[in-house]
């Protein structure tokens, strides 16, 4: 890899190695969050206030739990497939795959956490304020995480 770096030219395995090393980089952020979710979530039933929610509200817990669950079978995967696909010459084939991955884990991750606030919102509050607050929530995340990374990758497009 040395060589590929001193003559500024990477390999396409270089390359993928490289782009592998950032996913799970990024993947290790996210992960530790879907975690603590999830984590939060699986203990709710448990407790003593989980019997008064109306039907609403535990859809809405399903919904989160879910979606946390998918999050995290998303966020683990490439490292998962890389353990198994360790020395097959197929890294390129992991790094977009792990890519769709990280991109669907954040979806399932925004579903997620937008369910879980607007649960909690709904308990404390009137179902207006969970309504607001959980829009205001799904809508951050997906203009941070989705639409502002899409105009960024258009406008460079375009130069």
């Amino acid at each position: 890899m040395e060589q590929g770096l001193e003559s500024g030219k990477e390999s396409h395995g270089e390359r993928a190695d490289r782009n592998f090393v950032e996913l799970l980089q990024g993947a290790r952020v996210a992960v530790t969050g879907v975690q603590v979710l999830f984590a939060f979530l699986l203990t709710v039933p448990f407790s003593e206030g989980f019997v008064r929610l109306g039907d609403l509200d535990r859809r809405l817990y399903y919904v989160a739990l879910v979606s946390a669950a998918i999050a995290s079978i998303l966020y683990i995967a490439p490292a998962t497939q890389h353990r198994v696909l360790f020395r097959q010459g197929m890294k390129e084939t992991l790094v977009r795959r792990s890519n769709l991955y990280g991109i669907a884990g954040a979806l399932a991750l925004a579903v997620a956490m937008t369910a879980a606030t607007m649960l909690v919102v709904d308990y404390l509050f009137d179902g207006t304020v969970a309504i607001i607050t959980a829009g205001v929530v799904a809508l951050l995340a997906l203009w941070a995480w989705f639409v502002q990374p899409a105009l960024d990758r258009a406008n460079s497009a375009e130069d």
